[in-house]
């Protein structure tokens, strides 16, 4: 390897490291102030990645109270169908609180944000200061809820990936039709590749030639639209979206695949289903109830598969950040050192997580092509 290389990547290394690594040394300082005054509570990993990985009212930005940092983030809308008909007002309004402690008055109502669900407020705190119904053995809500309707962080986030491709691929298609029988240009040249990649290598070969133009609209959307979301978030200090490591979002998408493939199936794709020819006949009653149980299995594969896989990623990356917070509450030198490794390692998987990136969402779009191409392929004789 060229020596600029290797020193490329040793500086590269060393500059994250010491981006990490104060966040160390302020973990150690506050876990000794915590056990000296009984002040803070103990570091929780499995809270500390589950809130950083679940979708919130507000885009987090950097700071917390906790260290001594007042917390920056971009309110995003409360929408709210409540007893008293629609409820808007900003999340900022709550004060950076999640823990239902902090009262907002809004349409004649109150109401507080209680671990990123928003409840009507009692009229006094219980005996942890809570303005809420919480049962005390689950630590969840009781008791009539408002229907939630805001725009939330990963809402924000798609919202943001659909502008960000309608003005991408509008200056695309009029780059097409300007320069019609030229060489491509400017983002119409960086983006050819790819749309010509999910045309040739993955809606043909699973489609056919003549089946593929019909199907490949949504492909397209589909692949740019999760590999957006999945760039989206790996960008530092952007709030830390986990779009399609929702649950509610890979849902949607899994739905539009089954719904497609269902209105498009033809005749002999249901008679495979219903009524398996050349099985014998108590073989079929075997075999229908699997195909049927098969039919819902395929979105459900392919919303759990998107969704394993991204959340993964961003846990792996939060638990070593985990372990240089609990090392260093032990000790200022333990942190630093053990944050060596811990963002050493934090780099390796954020590569890794560009490659995953691409990776989940070219396999939904060939998946999702492959049952299309199951759907609709013609009877064999």
């Amino acid at each position: 390897m060229d020596f600029r290389k290797i020193v490329s990547h040793v500086l590269t290394v060393v500059l994250t490291t010491a981006l990490f690594l104060p966040f160390a040394a302020s973990a150690s300082e506050d876990g000794h102030e915590g056990h000296a005054h009984g002040e803070k509570e103990p570091f929780v990993a499995g809270e500390y990645i589950i809130h950083h990985i679940a979708d919130a009212h507000s885009i987090h930005l950097w700071g917390d109270e906790a260290d001594g940092v007042h917390p920056v983030s971009i309110p995003l809308p409360i929408i709210l169908w409540t007893e008293n008909g629609l409820t808007v007002f900003s999340s900022g309004q709550f004060h950076h609180d999640d823990e239902g402690k902090h009262v907002v008055e809004s349409n004649g109502q109150r109401f507080v944000n209680f671990h990123e669900k928003i409840l009507y407020a009692t009229s006094s705190p219980d005996a942890h200061g809570v303005y809420a119904n919480i049962d005390a053995e689950t630590h969840k809500p009781v008791g009539a809820q408002p229907m939630d309707f805001s725009i939330t962080k990963s809402v924000f986030g798609m919202l943001m990936i659909m502008f960000i491709m309608i003005l991408v691929f509008r200056a695309v298609a009029k780059g097409y039709k300007k320069n019609a029988g030229k060489a491509p240009t400017g983002i119409q040249n960086a983006l050819e590749p790819l749309i010509l990649f999910i045309r040739d290598e993955v809606a043909i070969p699973s489609l056919g030639a003549k089946k593929a133009d019909k199907f490949l609209p949504f492909l397209l959307t589909v692949f740019f639209f999760i590999w957006l979301c999945n760039i989206l978030g790996l960008v530092p200090f952007l709030g830390g979206f986990n779009i399609t490591g929702t649950l509610g979002v890979t849902m949607v998408l899994a739905a539009f695949v089954f719904i497609i493939t269902t209105i498009n199936a033809n005749k002999h794709y249901w008679m495979h289903i219903l009524w398996p020819p050349g099985v014998p006949i108590p073989i079929k009653f075997i075999l229908i109830p699997i195909e049927l149980v098969g039919i819902l299995l395929k979105p459900l594969v392919l919303m759990i598969r998107l969704t394993a896989n991204i959340s993964a990623g961003h846990i792996v990356i939060l638990a070593f950040v985990s372990l240089i917070i609990m090392f260093g509450q032990q000790s200022t030198g333990l942190g630093m050192g053990i944050g060596v490794g811990a963002v050493a390692f934090m780099v390796f998987m954020f590569f890794l997580e560009l490659l995953v990136a691409f990776l989940q969402a070219y396999v939904f779009t060939l998946l999702a092509a492959l049952y299309f191409g199951d759907a609709t392929q013609d009877a064999h004789h």
